[in-house]
């Protein structure tokens, strides 16, 4: 399985890390919230994460186990705001940017994704995968 994540985060441009959005330091209780949040935009529609319980976790990303373990904190953030900065032609949304999108409904046009606390709370929860799968 690291192997799968190191080529996945090889196959991409490093980024350039990209500092706090707020002041206020991310939660990453309310961060794994969010990434487990059917009902919004969950990561695991296309990511699948071990240790959490959610079935039908998604083949569509690389498995996020370990990814704190390959990326910094600042890499993390960049590809959460938008991987389009490393991989122009990724399918992950960008979650705080509303450059180049096409077909926003009314409702949600100039809106992010995510707020930048929001961000911030999903980067600590993620900044907690350091440990690949089966470890």
């Amino acid at each position: 399985m690291a192997a799968a994540l190191l080529a996945a985060c090889a196959g991409v441009a490093r980024a350039e890390a990209l500092p706090p959005l707020t002041d206020r330091p991310g939660d990453p209780v309310r961060g794994e919230a969010l990434v487990r949040d059917m009902g919004r935009v969950s990561c695991l529609i296309c990511h699948e994460i071990a240790r959490l319980d959610e079935k039908d976790q998604g083949e569509i990303g690389p498995p996020l186990d370990g990814i704190a373990s390959h990326l910094t904190e600042g890499e993390i953030r960049a590809r959460i705001v938008d991987a389009r900065r490393m991989n122009p032609d990724t399918m992950m949304p960008p979650y705080f940017s509303i450059e180049g999108l096409l077909n926003v409904a009314e409702a949600r046009r100039g809106q992010t994704i995510y707020s930048a606390q929001e961000v911030e709370n999903v980067v600590a929860f993620v900044l907690t995968l350091t440990e690949e799968r089966g470890e």
